[in-house]
């Protein structure tokens, strides 16, 4: 499947992916998950492949999870059984990669959610399961998966119109916006196109209030700052959205920004969990 890879790895995504602050013996799954996906995303997004060679090399990766296939879902599939985790996150991302394969369009909003269930929720999960962290958390982090999704799908809307025919921005919000699929093949965007981009980062943003709370509910402490570091990164990106056209302007950190960035909510994260702890103290004395 070497000959589908597009080159990306871990440290050229938007978002960090398994960084410094994470647990060392944490790394390792959270790689052999991002491995696969990559190897999965990288077969889906192909723009010369046909649609039945695509699903034919998923289906490798979906017999790999399950005894004989791909080398990636293999290796994952190894090192799951090694830790006691469950694929049933794997299972579904592939779900969305067959889905890329087969549908181009979102009818709506509601459909472009129901994609993310599958395509970004599942890694949230993932990662938390390694962690060992309380299931009961798992409606923030969706929150958040979601965000990102949308974001990276909002940066890229003309790029995968025109490489890969793929377009996330529900149809009926580009129906009501008098607009459609081929204002996206511009190099500037119209301000109806422009109207149907902010709209999606105004309701990303919605996801975001869902799922600002979701770093300080984390027990691991690792764990918990790049949780906020992604939180603050994706607020900061949707804002940017809001103002930027993405076909014409780069919607993207610059290496300092991002470092600002991150260190601002990893000391925000750290006050309100000492502000938190204060409480706790207090509560217990006077009680």
């Amino acid at each position: 499947m070497s000959d589908l890879s597009s080159g990306k790895g871990h440290t050229d995504e938007n978002f960090p992916v398994a960084s410094w602050l994470v647990r060392a013996d944490c790394r390792a799954p959270i790689m052999a998950f991002y491995t696969f996906a990559r190897a999965a995303d990288d077969i889906a997004d192909h723009p010369d492949a046909a649609a039945h060679d695509k699903l034919a090399r998923l289906d490798a990766m979906r017999a790999g999870l399950d005894g004989e296939g791909a080398p990636e879902a293999m290796a994952l599939a190894r090192m799951a059984q090694e830790r006691g985790l469950d694929l049933v996150q794997a299972h579904d991302l592939l779900g969305a990669f067959v889905q890329d394969c087969t549908v181009n369009r979102m009818a709506d909003w509601d459909a472009l959610i129901a994609y993310c269930r599958l395509s970004a929720m599942p890694v949230g999960r993932f990662v938390l399961d390694v962690h060992g962290e309380d299931r009961a958390i798992w409606p923030m982090s969706d929150a958040l998966c979601a965000a990102l999704q949308v974001i990276n799908h909002l940066q890229d809307c003309g790029k995968d119109y025109r490489t890969i025919d793929r377009v996330y921005l529900p149809d009926d919000m580009l129906a009501a916006a008098g607009t459609g699929v081929a204002a996206l093949g511009a190099d500037r965007a119209s301000d109806a196109l422009r109207g149907v981009i902010v709209a999606c980062a105004q309701r990303t943003g919605e996801l975001l209030k869902q799922s600002a709370p979701f770093a300080s509910a984390i027990r691991d402490p690792r764990l918990a700052a790049e949780v906020a570091v992604i939180q603050r990164l994706a607020e900061d990106l949707t804002a940017m959205l809001l103002i930027r056209d993405p076909l014409s302007e780069t919607v993207h950190h610059s290496k300092p920004r991002a470092a600002a960035l991150a260190t601002g909510a990893i000391v925000r994260l750290g006050l309100t969990k000492l502000r938190a702890g204060f409480s706790r103290i207090r509560a217990g004395i006077y009680a």
